[in-house]
C-alpha cells in the first residue's frame, strides 16, 4: 500500500515541527539551568533577600498618607504592632498596613453592598429583619476575615519555618567547622538552601544582607527572632550572642545546639505519632460502631417482630 505524497510531506512536517520544538525547549533549559548556577535567574534573585536593606518603614503615596494619618494607624505603636504581624506573615512591604486597613474596610463596606445589589436583582428579594441581619453579618465578616488570613498565615509560616530551621542549622554547623565565619556561613546556608527551604533561606540572606550592609551581628539576629517569632529560632539568637559576648568557640555552640535541635524533632514527631490513636477514635465512633450496633442488634429486633406481629394480629 502506497500512502499518498501529502500525506507523507505532512508527517514529515509534523516529525520536523516536533524536533525543531523539543530542541527549542531543551536549548531554553539549558540557558536557564546555566544561568540559575551563575545566580542570574530573576525568580531566585527575587526570593533571594530583599532588594535593599536600607528601606525605611515609611509611606510616600499621599493617598496611603491620608489613610494612615485618618485611621488607628496613625498611634505608631497599633503600626508596629500591626506591621510586625504582617512582617511575620510575609507581608514586609512599607505599605502592607495600609494596604491592609484599606482591605478590611473595604471588605466591610463592599460585601454588604453586592448582597444588597444583588437582592435588588433577585427573583424573590429578601425583605424585612433578615435583610438587616444578613447585611450586619457581611460586614462583620469583612472586618473579621483580613485579620484571620493574616493571623493563618502567619502561624503557617512560622511553623515552616520552625520544620526548616533544624536542616539549615546542621548545614551552618558544617559551614563553621570547615573553617567559614557566622557571616559567611549564613550567606552560604541562604544560598544553598534557597531551593528547598526558601523561607528560612529568605531569613538568613536577610541577615548576611544587613550585616554587610554594617549593621551590628546582635541586633541583626535580634531582628531574626523578631522577624521569625519561633522559639528554637529564639533560643538560637539568644544563644549566639551570648557566645559572641563570651567569646567561646561558635562551632562547639552550634553542634551543641544541632544536637539539642534533632532530639526536639524527634519527641516532637513522637508526640504526632502517639496522637494518631486518638484522632483515629473519633472516625472510629462516628462511621464503624453504627454499623458493628446494628449488624448485632439487627437479628434480635427481626426475631422481636415476626413473634409480635402475628400475635397482635391474631389478637385483633
Amino acid at each position: 500500500m502506497i500512502l499518498p505524497l501529502d500525506i507523507i510531506i505532512e508527517a514529515i512536517t509534523f516529525g520536523i515541527v516536533v524536533a525543531g520544538s523539543l530542541a527549542l525547549l531543551r536549548g531554553i533549559e539549558a540557558i536557564i539551568d546555566v544561568r540559575r548556577r551563575l545566580g542570574q535567574d530573576p525568580a531566585t534573585a527575587t526570593r533571594a533577600g530583599p532588594a535593599s536593606v536600607f528601606r525605611g518603614d515609611t509611606v510616600r503615596n499621599p493617598i496611603l498618607l491620608w489613610v494612615q494619618s485618618s485611621t488607628s494607624l496613625n498611634d505608631s505603636k497599633d503600626r508596629q504592632k500591626l506591621r510586625r504581624e504582617l512582617s511575620q506573615a510575609g507581608f514586609d512591604h512599607p505599605a502592607a498596613p495600609v494596604w491592609y486597613v484599606i482591605a478590611r474596610f473595604a471588605l466591610a463596606i463592599g460585601l454588604p453592598f453586592l448582597f444588597l445589589l444583588s437582592q435588588k436583582f433577585a427573583a424573590k428579594p429578601m425583605g424585612g429583619f433578615g435583610l438587616i441581619v444578613v447585611a450586619l453579618i457581611l460586614c462583620g465578616l469583612g472586618l473579621i476575615a483580613p485579620h484571620m488570613f493574616v493571623s493563618n498565615r502567619g502561624s503557617a509560616r512560622r511553623e515552616q519555618i520552625e520544620h526548616e530551621f533544624p536542616d539549615a542549622l546542621d548545614l551552618m554547623v558544617v559551614c563553621v567547622e570547615a573553617g567559614l565565619g557566622l557571616e559567611a556561613a549564613f550567606i552560604r546556608v541562604g544560598q544553598e538552601t534557597l531551593e528547598s527551604h526558601p523561607r528560612i533561606a529568605e531569613e538568613f540572606n536577610r541577615v548576611s544582607d544587613e550585616l554587610r550592609a554594617g549593621r551590628g551581628r546582635a541586633d541583626a539576629l535580634r531582628s531574626l527572632a523578631d522577624r521569625t517569632d519561633v522559639d528554637p529560632i529564639k533560643s538560637f539568637v539568644a544563644l549566639l550572642i551570648q557566645t559572641d559576648a563570651l567569646g567561646t568557640s561558635i562551632g562547639q555552640t552550634l553542634r551543641s545546639y544541632a544536637v539539642e535541635m534533632r532530639e526536639h524533632r524527634f519527641l516532637k514527631a513522637e508526640e504526632k505519632a502517639m496522637r494518631i490513636p486518638v484522632l483515629m477514635t473519633v472516625p472510629l465512633v462516628a462511621c464503624i460502631l453504627p454499623v458493628i450496633i446494628t449488624a448485632l442488634l439487627l437479628p434480635p429486633i427481626l426475631d422481636v417482630m415476626r413473634t409480635l406481629i402475628p400475635a397482635l394480629a391474631g389478637h385483633h
